[in-house]
Protein backbone atom coordinates (compact mmCIF):
# COMPACT_ATOMS: atom_id res chain seq x y z
CA UNK A 1 0.00 0.00 0.00
CA UNK A 2 1.40 3.41 -0.98
CA UNK A 3 1.75 6.30 1.49
CA UNK A 4 -1.05 8.13 -0.38
CA UNK A 5 -3.39 5.18 0.18
CA UNK A 6 -2.42 4.97 3.87
CA UNK A 7 -3.15 8.69 4.35
CA UNK A 8 -6.37 8.72 2.31
CA UNK A 9 -9.60 9.06 4.31
CA UNK A 10 -11.84 6.00 4.65
CA UNK A 11 -15.54 5.77 5.37
CA UNK A 12 -17.99 2.91 5.68
CA UNK A 13 -21.36 3.24 3.93
CA UNK A 14 -24.33 0.88 3.97
CA UNK A 15 -23.09 -0.68 0.73
CA UNK A 16 -19.37 -0.88 1.44
CA UNK A 17 -16.18 0.93 2.36
CA UNK A 18 -14.88 3.86 0.29
CA UNK A 19 -11.49 5.54 0.07
CA UNK A 20 -11.49 9.25 -0.71
CA UNK A 21 -8.76 11.87 -0.98
CA UNK A 22 -7.48 14.46 1.48
CA UNK A 23 -7.35 17.79 -0.38
CA UNK A 24 -6.17 20.93 1.44
CA UNK A 25 -7.50 19.66 4.75
CA UNK A 26 -10.86 18.49 3.40
CA UNK A 27 -11.79 14.83 2.96
CA UNK A 28 -13.35 14.39 -0.48
CA UNK A 29 -15.24 11.31 -1.69
CA UNK A 30 -16.45 11.27 -5.29
CA UNK A 31 -18.56 8.99 -7.47
CA UNK A 32 -20.21 6.85 -4.77
CA UNK A 33 -23.36 5.11 -6.10
CA UNK A 34 -26.57 5.90 -4.24
CA UNK A 35 -28.71 3.82 -6.64
CA UNK A 36 -28.20 1.30 -9.41
CA UNK A 37 -27.66 2.66 -12.90
CA UNK A 38 -31.10 2.78 -14.58
CA UNK A 39 -30.26 0.74 -17.67
CA UNK A 40 -31.49 -2.61 -18.97
CA UNK A 41 -34.46 -3.81 -16.94
CA UNK A 42 -34.20 -0.68 -14.75
CA UNK A 43 -34.51 1.73 -17.68
CA UNK A 44 -37.14 4.44 -17.14
CA UNK A 45 -37.96 2.89 -13.75
CA UNK A 46 -37.86 4.27 -10.24
CA UNK A 47 -34.34 4.18 -8.76
CA UNK A 48 -33.29 0.84 -7.26
CA UNK A 49 -30.95 0.54 -4.24
CA UNK A 50 -27.24 0.45 -4.99
CA UNK A 51 -25.61 -2.96 -4.90
CA UNK A 52 -23.04 -3.65 -2.16
CA UNK A 53 -19.39 -4.32 -2.88
CA UNK A 54 -16.58 -6.05 -1.05
CA UNK A 55 -13.25 -4.55 -0.17
CA UNK A 56 -12.55 -0.84 -0.46
CA UNK A 57 -13.98 1.13 -3.39
CA UNK A 58 -11.92 4.03 -4.69
CA UNK A 59 -13.89 7.29 -4.51
CA UNK A 60 -11.44 9.59 -6.24
CA UNK A 61 -13.31 10.49 -9.46
CA UNK A 62 -16.75 11.86 -10.22
CA UNK A 63 -19.19 9.47 -11.80
CA UNK A 64 -20.03 10.03 -15.48
CA UNK A 65 -22.51 12.68 -16.58
CA UNK A 66 -26.07 11.43 -16.91
CA UNK A 67 -27.56 11.37 -20.42
CA UNK A 68 -28.76 14.89 -21.15
CA UNK A 69 -29.48 17.60 -23.67
CA UNK A 70 -26.54 18.85 -25.72
CA UNK A 71 -28.29 22.02 -26.96
CA UNK A 72 -26.46 24.18 -24.41
CA UNK A 73 -23.08 22.64 -25.21
CA UNK A 74 -23.16 20.03 -22.44
CA UNK A 75 -21.95 16.49 -23.04
CA UNK A 76 -23.84 13.51 -21.67
CA UNK A 77 -22.79 10.00 -20.73
CA UNK A 78 -21.75 7.76 -23.58
CA UNK A 79 -23.97 4.75 -24.21
CA UNK A 80 -22.49 1.99 -22.08
CA UNK A 81 -21.24 4.29 -19.29
CA UNK A 82 -22.55 3.25 -15.90
CA UNK A 83 -22.85 4.72 -12.41
CA UNK A 84 -24.78 7.83 -13.45
CA UNK A 85 -26.49 8.02 -10.06
CA UNK A 86 -23.61 8.93 -7.82
CA UNK A 87 -23.03 11.17 -4.84
CA UNK A 88 -20.00 13.23 -3.73
CA UNK A 89 -19.06 14.43 -0.25
CA UNK A 90 -16.69 17.11 1.10
CA UNK A 91 -16.10 16.90 4.85
CA UNK A 92 -13.83 19.05 7.05
CA UNK A 93 -14.07 16.52 9.94
CA UNK A 94 -15.00 12.85 9.50
CA UNK A 95 -15.45 12.52 13.26
CA UNK A 96 -17.69 15.57 13.52
CA UNK A 97 -21.40 16.09 13.95
CA UNK A 98 -21.73 18.93 11.45
CA UNK A 99 -24.64 20.45 9.55
CA UNK A 100 -25.08 19.00 6.05
CA UNK A 101 -25.75 20.97 2.86
CA UNK A 102 -27.02 18.93 -0.11
CA UNK A 103 -26.77 20.73 -3.47
CA UNK A 104 -29.29 20.05 -6.24
CA UNK A 105 -27.91 21.46 -9.48
CA UNK A 106 -29.93 23.34 -12.08
CA UNK A 107 -29.90 23.22 -15.86
CA UNK A 108 -33.50 23.60 -17.02
CA UNK A 109 -34.24 19.98 -16.06
CA UNK A 110 -32.33 18.91 -19.19
CA UNK A 111 -28.60 19.26 -18.48
CA UNK A 112 -26.08 19.50 -15.64
CA UNK A 113 -23.58 17.46 -13.64
CA UNK A 114 -22.52 17.37 -10.02
CA UNK A 115 -18.87 17.35 -11.12
CA UNK A 116 -19.06 20.88 -12.55
CA UNK A 117 -16.11 22.83 -11.05
CA UNK A 118 -18.58 25.57 -10.12
CA UNK A 119 -20.11 23.15 -7.58
CA UNK A 120 -16.85 22.10 -5.89
CA UNK A 121 -17.73 21.98 -2.19
CA UNK A 122 -14.28 22.52 -0.65
CA UNK A 123 -14.65 26.22 0.21
CA UNK A 124 -18.09 25.72 1.75
CA UNK A 125 -16.86 22.69 3.69
CA UNK A 126 -14.03 24.75 5.20
CA UNK A 127 -16.76 27.05 6.54
CA UNK A 128 -17.84 24.20 8.82
CA UNK A 129 -20.38 22.07 6.97
CA UNK A 130 -20.46 18.73 5.16
CA UNK A 131 -21.28 19.36 1.49
CA UNK A 132 -23.01 16.81 -0.72
CA UNK A 133 -23.63 16.95 -4.48
CA UNK A 134 -25.15 14.28 -6.72
CA UNK A 135 -26.37 13.44 -10.23
CA UNK A 136 -29.97 12.75 -11.14
CA UNK A 137 -31.71 11.79 -14.37
CA UNK A 138 -32.41 14.66 -16.76
CA UNK A 139 -34.30 15.51 -19.94
CA UNK A 140 -36.38 12.65 -21.35
CA UNK A 141 -34.68 10.07 -19.10
CA UNK A 142 -35.67 11.95 -15.95
CA UNK A 143 -38.75 13.99 -16.81
CA UNK A 144 -40.27 12.57 -20.00
CA UNK A 145 -43.85 11.51 -19.21
CA UNK A 146 -44.24 8.10 -20.84
CA UNK A 147 -47.04 5.55 -20.28
CA UNK A 148 -45.73 2.63 -18.27
CA UNK A 149 -42.97 4.65 -16.56
CA UNK A 150 -43.24 6.39 -13.17
CA UNK A 151 -43.58 10.16 -13.38
CA UNK A 152 -40.82 12.51 -12.27
CA UNK A 153 -38.00 9.98 -12.25
CA UNK A 154 -35.50 12.80 -11.76
CA UNK A 155 -37.28 13.78 -8.55
CA UNK A 156 -37.42 10.15 -7.43
CA UNK A 157 -33.64 9.99 -7.91
CA UNK A 158 -33.32 13.01 -5.62
CA UNK A 159 -35.40 11.30 -2.95
CA UNK A 160 -33.11 8.26 -3.22
CA UNK A 161 -30.04 10.48 -2.84
CA UNK A 162 -31.52 12.16 0.23
CA UNK A 163 -32.26 8.75 1.74
CA UNK A 164 -28.62 7.84 1.11
CA UNK A 165 -27.65 10.99 3.02
CA UNK A 166 -29.88 10.03 5.96
CA UNK A 167 -28.39 6.53 6.09
CA UNK A 168 -24.73 7.38 5.50
CA UNK A 169 -23.79 10.97 6.24
CA UNK A 170 -22.81 10.31 9.86
CA UNK A 171 -19.91 8.24 8.48
CA UNK A 172 -18.63 11.45 6.87
CA UNK A 173 -19.00 13.67 9.95
CA UNK A 174 -22.49 14.96 9.16
CA UNK A 175 -25.58 15.24 11.33
CA UNK A 176 -28.57 13.60 9.58
CA UNK A 177 -30.88 15.71 11.74
CA UNK A 178 -29.50 18.94 10.26
CA UNK A 179 -29.77 18.42 6.50
CA UNK A 180 -30.33 21.48 4.31
CA UNK A 181 -31.10 21.10 0.62
CA UNK A 182 -29.95 24.02 -1.50
CA UNK A 183 -30.15 24.66 -5.21
CA UNK A 184 -30.61 27.23 -7.94
CA UNK A 185 -32.93 27.55 -10.95
CA UNK A 186 -34.18 24.06 -11.87
CA UNK A 187 -32.45 22.86 -8.71
CA UNK A 188 -34.60 25.29 -6.72
CA UNK A 189 -37.65 24.08 -8.64
CA UNK A 190 -36.78 20.55 -7.58
CA UNK A 191 -36.48 21.70 -3.96
CA UNK A 192 -39.91 23.33 -4.13
CA UNK A 193 -41.27 20.05 -5.53
CA UNK A 194 -39.53 17.99 -2.82
CA UNK A 195 -41.18 20.15 -0.17
CA UNK A 196 -44.54 19.15 -1.67
CA UNK A 197 -43.76 15.42 -2.12
CA UNK A 198 -44.92 12.92 0.52
CA UNK A 199 -41.99 10.61 -0.31
CA UNK A 200 -39.50 13.34 0.64
CA UNK A 201 -41.06 14.17 4.00
CA UNK A 202 -38.53 14.03 6.84
CA UNK A 203 -35.47 13.77 4.60
CA UNK A 204 -34.35 17.37 5.20
CA UNK A 205 -34.96 19.99 7.85
CA UNK A 206 -34.13 23.17 5.93
CA UNK A 207 -34.13 24.40 2.35
CA UNK A 208 -32.45 27.20 0.40
CA UNK A 209 -34.18 27.82 -2.94
CA UNK A 210 -32.40 30.28 -5.23
CA UNK A 211 -34.43 31.57 -8.21
CA UNK A 212 -37.37 29.17 -8.16
CA UNK A 213 -38.79 28.66 -11.69
CA UNK A 214 -42.54 28.63 -12.23
CA UNK A 215 -42.44 25.56 -14.45
CA UNK A 216 -44.69 22.65 -13.48
CA UNK A 217 -46.68 20.73 -16.09
CA UNK A 218 -50.03 18.99 -16.12
CA UNK A 219 -50.02 15.37 -17.20
CA UNK A 220 -51.79 16.40 -20.41
CA UNK A 221 -49.07 18.85 -21.43
CA UNK A 222 -46.21 16.54 -20.35
CA UNK A 223 -47.77 13.61 -22.22
CA UNK A 224 -48.23 15.62 -25.40
CA UNK A 225 -44.60 16.80 -25.41
CA UNK A 226 -43.32 13.29 -24.64
CA UNK A 227 -45.48 11.89 -27.46
CA UNK A 228 -43.72 14.25 -29.86
CA UNK A 229 -40.41 12.75 -28.70
CA UNK A 230 -41.51 9.16 -29.26
CA UNK A 231 -43.07 10.23 -32.56
CA UNK A 232 -39.69 11.60 -33.64
CA UNK A 233 -38.27 8.13 -32.96
CA UNK A 234 -41.07 6.48 -34.95
CA UNK A 235 -42.16 4.48 -31.91
CA UNK A 236 -45.45 3.99 -30.07
CA UNK A 237 -45.83 6.25 -27.05
CA UNK A 238 -44.83 3.63 -24.49
CA UNK A 239 -41.97 3.14 -22.04
CA UNK A 240 -41.89 -0.54 -23.07
CA UNK A 241 -40.80 0.51 -26.56
CA UNK A 242 -38.38 3.20 -25.39
CA UNK A 243 -36.26 0.99 -23.12
CA UNK A 244 -34.69 -0.55 -26.22
CA UNK A 245 -33.59 2.87 -27.52
CA UNK A 246 -30.09 3.99 -26.42
CA UNK A 247 -30.22 6.97 -24.04
CA UNK A 248 -28.26 9.12 -26.48
CA UNK A 249 -30.85 8.52 -29.21
CA UNK A 250 -33.75 9.30 -26.86
CA UNK A 251 -32.16 12.57 -25.81
CA UNK A 252 -31.32 13.49 -29.41
CA UNK A 253 -35.02 13.12 -30.19
CA UNK A 254 -35.86 15.27 -27.17
CA UNK A 255 -33.42 17.93 -28.38
CA UNK A 256 -35.05 17.88 -31.80
CA UNK A 257 -38.44 18.55 -30.21
CA UNK A 258 -37.00 21.24 -27.92
CA UNK A 259 -35.50 23.05 -30.89
CA UNK A 260 -38.90 23.21 -32.59
CA UNK A 261 -41.21 23.97 -29.69
CA UNK A 262 -42.37 27.23 -31.24
CA UNK A 263 -44.14 25.15 -33.90
CA UNK A 264 -46.41 23.67 -31.24
CA UNK A 265 -48.90 26.41 -30.45
CA UNK A 266 -50.83 24.11 -28.16
CA UNK A 267 -47.92 24.00 -25.69
CA UNK A 268 -48.46 27.67 -24.87
CA UNK A 269 -46.02 29.29 -22.45
CA UNK A 270 -43.81 26.19 -22.31
CA UNK A 271 -43.29 26.54 -26.07
CA UNK A 272 -42.66 30.27 -25.77
CA UNK A 273 -39.77 29.82 -23.35
CA UNK A 274 -38.54 26.59 -24.98
CA UNK A 275 -38.84 24.24 -21.99
CA UNK A 276 -39.79 20.70 -23.01
CA UNK A 277 -39.50 19.14 -19.54
CA UNK A 278 -40.40 20.10 -15.98
CA UNK A 279 -41.79 18.37 -12.89
CA UNK A 280 -45.23 16.94 -13.62
CA UNK A 281 -48.15 17.40 -11.24
CA UNK A 282 -49.24 13.79 -11.58
CA UNK A 283 -51.28 13.50 -8.38
CA UNK A 284 -48.98 10.80 -6.98
CA UNK A 285 -45.26 11.59 -6.93
CA UNK A 286 -46.08 15.31 -7.02
CA UNK A 287 -49.69 15.68 -5.84
CA UNK A 288 -50.01 19.45 -6.28
CA UNK A 289 -47.99 22.48 -7.33
CA UNK A 290 -45.56 23.47 -4.57
CA UNK A 291 -47.43 26.72 -3.90
CA UNK A 292 -50.72 24.98 -3.26
CA UNK A 293 -49.15 22.11 -1.32
CA UNK A 294 -47.11 24.42 0.91
CA UNK A 295 -50.08 26.69 1.54
CA UNK A 296 -51.92 23.56 2.70
CA UNK A 297 -49.08 22.71 5.13
CA UNK A 298 -47.29 19.95 3.20
CA UNK A 299 -43.89 21.16 4.44
CA UNK A 300 -44.95 22.26 7.93
CA UNK A 301 -41.89 22.84 10.10
CA UNK A 302 -39.40 23.00 7.22
CA UNK A 303 -37.31 26.15 7.52
CA UNK A 304 -36.86 28.03 4.24
CA UNK A 305 -34.62 30.64 2.65
CA UNK A 306 -35.87 31.65 -0.79
CA UNK A 307 -35.08 34.49 -3.16
CA UNK A 308 -34.17 35.65 -6.63
CA UNK A 309 -31.86 37.99 -8.48
CA UNK A 310 -33.06 41.46 -9.42
CA UNK A 311 -32.52 41.08 -13.19
CA UNK A 312 -33.28 37.39 -13.69
CA UNK A 313 -33.99 37.46 -17.43
CA UNK A 314 -31.09 39.75 -18.40
CA UNK A 315 -28.78 36.75 -18.89
CA UNK A 316 -31.22 35.16 -21.34
CA UNK A 317 -31.53 38.40 -23.31
CA UNK A 318 -27.75 38.49 -23.57
CA UNK A 319 -27.37 34.78 -24.41
CA UNK A 320 -30.03 34.94 -27.14
CA UNK A 321 -28.57 38.09 -28.69
CA UNK A 322 -31.82 39.95 -27.99
CA UNK A 323 -30.32 42.86 -26.04
CA UNK A 324 -31.29 46.08 -27.79
CA UNK A 325 -33.52 44.34 -30.34
CA UNK A 326 -36.93 43.92 -28.67
CA UNK A 327 -39.76 45.65 -30.54
CA UNK A 328 -43.05 47.00 -29.25
CA UNK A 329 -44.85 44.14 -31.03
CA UNK A 330 -42.68 41.52 -29.30
CA UNK A 331 -43.23 43.15 -25.92
CA UNK A 332 -47.00 43.38 -26.42
CA UNK A 333 -47.24 39.76 -27.53
CA UNK A 334 -45.19 38.57 -24.55
CA UNK A 335 -47.31 40.53 -22.11
CA UNK A 336 -50.47 39.16 -23.74
CA UNK A 337 -49.16 35.63 -23.21
CA UNK A 338 -47.47 35.79 -19.82
CA UNK A 339 -48.49 38.85 -17.81
CA UNK A 340 -51.63 39.91 -15.95
CA UNK A 341 -53.74 42.72 -17.41
CA UNK A 342 -52.53 45.12 -14.71
CA UNK A 343 -48.86 44.65 -15.60
CA UNK A 344 -48.62 47.51 -18.11
CA UNK A 345 -50.21 49.91 -15.64
CA UNK A 346 -47.68 48.86 -13.00
CA UNK A 347 -44.81 50.05 -15.23
CA UNK A 348 -46.24 52.96 -17.26
CA UNK A 349 -42.90 54.58 -18.18
CA UNK A 350 -40.83 51.54 -19.14
CA UNK A 351 -39.80 51.01 -22.77
CA UNK A 352 -40.75 47.82 -24.67
CA UNK A 353 -37.52 45.96 -23.98
CA UNK A 354 -37.68 46.68 -20.27
CA UNK A 355 -41.31 45.50 -20.15
CA UNK A 356 -40.33 42.35 -22.07
CA UNK A 357 -37.50 41.68 -19.62
CA UNK A 358 -39.57 42.41 -16.51
CA UNK A 359 -42.44 40.20 -17.63
CA UNK A 360 -40.09 37.27 -18.23
CA UNK A 361 -38.19 37.86 -14.97
CA UNK A 362 -41.41 37.98 -12.98
CA UNK A 363 -43.09 35.05 -14.67
CA UNK A 364 -40.09 32.75 -14.76
CA UNK A 365 -38.39 33.34 -11.38
CA UNK A 366 -39.22 36.41 -9.30
CA UNK A 367 -42.89 35.83 -8.60
CA UNK A 368 -42.58 32.02 -8.15
CA UNK A 369 -39.84 32.65 -5.56
CA UNK A 370 -41.91 35.27 -3.76
CA UNK A 371 -44.93 33.00 -3.85
CA UNK A 372 -42.98 30.16 -2.22
CA UNK A 373 -42.16 32.46 0.70
CA UNK A 374 -45.79 33.51 0.92
CA UNK A 375 -47.03 29.91 0.91
CA UNK A 376 -44.55 28.59 3.50
CA UNK A 377 -44.16 31.40 6.04
CA UNK A 378 -47.28 30.48 8.03
CA UNK A 379 -46.08 26.86 8.36
CA UNK A 380 -42.37 27.29 9.03
CA UNK A 381 -39.74 30.01 9.54
CA UNK A 382 -39.12 31.62 6.14
CA UNK A 383 -36.57 34.21 5.00
CA UNK A 384 -36.61 36.14 1.70
CA UNK A 385 -33.66 37.65 -0.17
CA UNK A 386 -32.84 39.42 -3.41
CA UNK A 387 -29.44 39.54 -5.08
CA UNK A 388 -29.10 43.08 -6.47
CA UNK A 389 -25.32 43.31 -6.93
CA UNK A 390 -24.52 43.88 -10.60
CA UNK A 391 -22.32 41.28 -12.26
CA UNK A 392 -18.95 42.84 -13.16
CA UNK A 393 -17.94 40.09 -15.61
CA UNK A 394 -17.93 39.82 -19.38
CA UNK A 395 -21.37 41.39 -19.72
CA UNK A 396 -20.70 44.30 -17.39
CA UNK A 397 -23.81 46.38 -16.81
CA UNK A 398 -25.52 44.46 -19.64
CA UNK A 399 -25.99 41.48 -17.30
CA UNK A 400 -26.90 43.40 -14.16
CA UNK A 401 -27.89 41.19 -11.23
CA UNK A 402 -28.74 38.32 -13.55
CA UNK A 403 -29.85 34.72 -13.27
CA UNK A 404 -27.10 32.40 -12.05
CA UNK A 405 -25.02 35.10 -10.36
CA UNK A 406 -25.72 33.62 -6.94
CA UNK A 407 -24.10 30.26 -7.68
CA UNK A 408 -20.41 31.31 -7.63
CA UNK A 409 -21.15 33.50 -4.60
CA UNK A 410 -22.75 30.52 -2.84
CA UNK A 411 -19.84 28.14 -3.41
CA UNK A 412 -17.03 30.71 -3.31
CA UNK A 413 -15.74 29.39 -6.64
CA UNK A 414 -15.33 32.79 -8.29
CA UNK A 415 -13.12 31.69 -11.19
CA UNK A 416 -14.57 28.22 -11.95
CA UNK A 417 -16.64 27.24 -14.94
CA UNK A 418 -19.16 29.88 -15.96
CA UNK A 419 -18.19 32.16 -13.06
CA UNK A 420 -15.81 34.15 -15.27
CA UNK A 421 -18.70 35.28 -17.46
CA UNK A 422 -20.42 36.72 -14.40
CA UNK A 423 -17.64 37.63 -11.97
CA UNK A 424 -14.77 38.41 -14.36
CA UNK A 425 -11.38 36.80 -14.86
CA UNK A 426 -9.95 38.59 -11.81
CA UNK A 427 -12.61 38.64 -9.06
CA UNK A 428 -12.77 41.91 -7.15
CA UNK A 429 -12.46 42.32 -3.40
CA UNK A 430 -16.18 43.15 -3.38
CA UNK A 431 -17.02 39.83 -5.04
CA UNK A 432 -14.92 37.95 -2.49
CA UNK A 433 -16.51 39.85 0.38
CA UNK A 434 -20.06 39.26 -0.86
CA UNK A 435 -19.33 35.57 -1.39
CA UNK A 436 -18.13 35.32 2.20
CA UNK A 437 -21.32 37.08 3.39
CA UNK A 438 -23.58 34.76 1.40
CA UNK A 439 -21.70 31.64 2.49
CA UNK A 440 -21.89 32.71 6.12
CA UNK A 441 -25.63 33.34 5.87
CA UNK A 442 -26.22 29.97 4.20
CA UNK A 443 -24.01 27.98 6.59
CA UNK A 444 -25.46 29.75 9.66
CA UNK A 445 -28.92 28.85 8.39
CA UNK A 446 -27.85 25.23 7.84
CA UNK A 447 -26.47 25.13 11.37
CA UNK A 448 -29.09 27.05 13.37
CA UNK A 449 -32.00 28.03 11.10
CA UNK A 450 -31.08 31.71 11.40
CA UNK A 451 -29.46 33.26 8.29
CA UNK A 452 -28.98 36.62 9.99
CA UNK A 453 -31.96 38.75 8.94
CA UNK A 454 -35.63 38.89 10.03
CA UNK A 455 -38.15 36.33 8.87
CA UNK A 456 -40.60 37.05 6.06
CA UNK A 457 -44.12 38.12 7.01
CA UNK A 458 -46.72 40.46 5.52
CA UNK A 459 -47.18 43.34 5.45
CA UNK A 460 -43.49 44.29 5.80
CA UNK A 461 -42.13 41.34 3.78
CA UNK A 462 -38.63 42.11 5.00
CA UNK A 463 -35.99 41.09 2.47
CA UNK A 464 -32.21 40.79 2.66
CA UNK A 465 -31.01 42.75 -0.36
CA UNK A 466 -27.52 41.56 -1.30
CA UNK A 467 -25.68 44.47 -2.88
CA UNK A 468 -22.29 46.12 -2.47
CA UNK A 469 -23.53 47.04 1.01
CA UNK A 470 -26.23 44.48 1.91
CA UNK A 471 -29.21 45.68 3.91
CA UNK A 472 -32.71 44.63 4.97
CA UNK A 473 -35.74 46.42 3.55
CA UNK A 474 -39.35 45.91 2.51
CA UNK A 475 -39.66 43.69 -0.57
CA UNK A 476 -38.35 46.00 -3.33
CA UNK A 477 -40.75 45.06 -6.16
CA UNK A 478 -44.14 46.03 -4.81
CA UNK A 479 -45.40 47.02 -8.26
CA UNK A 480 -44.80 43.51 -9.56
CA UNK A 481 -46.18 41.86 -6.43
CA UNK A 482 -49.44 43.76 -6.71
CA UNK A 483 -49.71 43.28 -10.47
CA UNK A 484 -49.45 39.49 -10.14
CA UNK A 485 -51.52 39.26 -6.95
CA UNK A 486 -54.64 37.84 -8.60
CA UNK A 487 -53.07 35.27 -10.91
CA UNK A 488 -53.55 31.60 -10.15
CA UNK A 489 -50.78 29.05 -9.64
CA UNK A 490 -52.03 26.06 -11.59
CA UNK A 491 -49.54 23.96 -13.59
CA UNK A 492 -49.02 24.77 -17.26
CA UNK A 493 -51.53 22.94 -19.40
CA UNK A 494 -52.29 22.27 -23.04
CA UNK A 495 -53.85 25.35 -24.61
CA UNK A 496 -56.69 24.72 -27.04
CA UNK A 497 -59.80 26.55 -28.17
CA UNK A 498 -63.22 25.09 -27.35
CA UNK A 499 -63.27 23.13 -30.64
CA UNK A 500 -59.95 21.50 -29.75
CA UNK A 501 -57.82 23.41 -32.26
CA UNK A 502 -54.60 25.17 -31.22
CA UNK A 503 -55.06 28.86 -30.50
CA UNK A 504 -52.50 30.97 -32.34
CA UNK A 505 -51.14 34.44 -31.73
CA UNK A 506 -48.43 36.83 -32.89
CA UNK A 507 -46.02 34.93 -30.65
CA UNK A 508 -46.56 31.61 -32.37
CA UNK A 509 -48.02 30.74 -28.98
CA UNK A 510 -51.54 30.97 -27.63
CA UNK A 511 -54.00 33.78 -28.12
CA UNK A 512 -54.45 36.16 -25.23
CA UNK A 513 -53.72 35.36 -21.61
CA UNK A 514 -53.67 31.80 -20.37
CA UNK A 515 -55.66 31.69 -17.14
CA UNK A 516 -53.55 28.78 -15.87
CA UNK A 517 -50.29 30.72 -16.16
CA UNK A 518 -49.39 32.90 -13.21
CA UNK A 519 -49.28 33.24 -9.45
CA UNK A 520 -51.66 34.52 -6.78
CA UNK A 521 -50.42 36.12 -3.57
CA UNK A 522 -52.40 36.92 -0.45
Amino acid sequence: MSSNERDAPLATTTTGRVRGRLEAGVSVFRGMPYARTPVGELRLAAPAPAEPWSGVREAAEFGPRPPQSTLMGASGARDGDDDWLTVNVWSPDLAGDLPVMVWIHGGGYVYGWSGDPLFDGATLARDGVVVVTFNYRLSAEGFGHFPGAPANRGLLDQVAALRWVQENISAFGGDPGRVTVFGESAGAGCIAALMAMPSAAGLFRRAIAQSVPGLYFTEALATDIAAAVTGRLGLPHSARELVRVPPSRLNDAADHVAGRMADHFEWGAAAHIGSPFAPVVDGDVLPETPWQALADGAAAGVELVVGHTRDEYRLFLFAKGETGTITLEQADATLDLLAPQSFRAAYPTEDPERLYELAHSDWMFRMPSLRLAQAQHVHGPTHLYELAWEAPGLGGAVLGACHGLGVPLTFGNLTAGAAELLIGAAPSATAARLSARVRRAWTDFASTGNPGWPAYAPPERLTWVIDTEPDVRTYPHEASRLAWSQHSAAPLDLCRSPDGAPRQSRLGGVEGRIDRVGYRFT
